[in-house]
């Protein structure tokens, strides 16, 4: 049954360059949105960790803040990331929307 119930969902529709620059306006700038965005960043990076590692109950621990720190930072960006699950990532406008989202992860890393 659980498998019906998630076929059944609606797909989040594939993001375009403008979804993505909206988000990145939005987040960067809101000082406390672009904290929560690095604090997701470093969240899946230590997801990938724990997920070398095989330590499922670290990455269920990880993936909880990190669902709630994806809540917090608008449905906007909610939307993007779900969408971007069915973007491929090396298709022109996969690498375009990542461009433009690299453009947050340069915000982390002045800090």
């Amino acid at each position: 049954l659980p498998v019906c119930a998630q076929a059944q969902q609606p797909k989040a529709p594939k993001p375009t360059k403008a979804d993505a620059q909206k988000v990145v306006q939005m987040i960067s700038a809101d000082k406390a949105k672009t904290a929560k965005y690095c604090e997701l960043a470093k969240l899946s990076e230590q997801m990938e960790q724990a997920d070398k590692k095989k330590d499922e109950k670290k990455v269920d621990e990880l993936s909880k803040k990190a669902d709630d720190l994806t809540n917090q930072l608008g449905p906007q960006y909610a939307a993007l990331v779900e969408g971007l699950e069915s973007l491929d990532q090396n298709s022109k406008d996969g690498q375009e929307i990542g461009a433009i989202l690299e453009g947050l992860d340069k915000l982390c890393a002045k800090k």
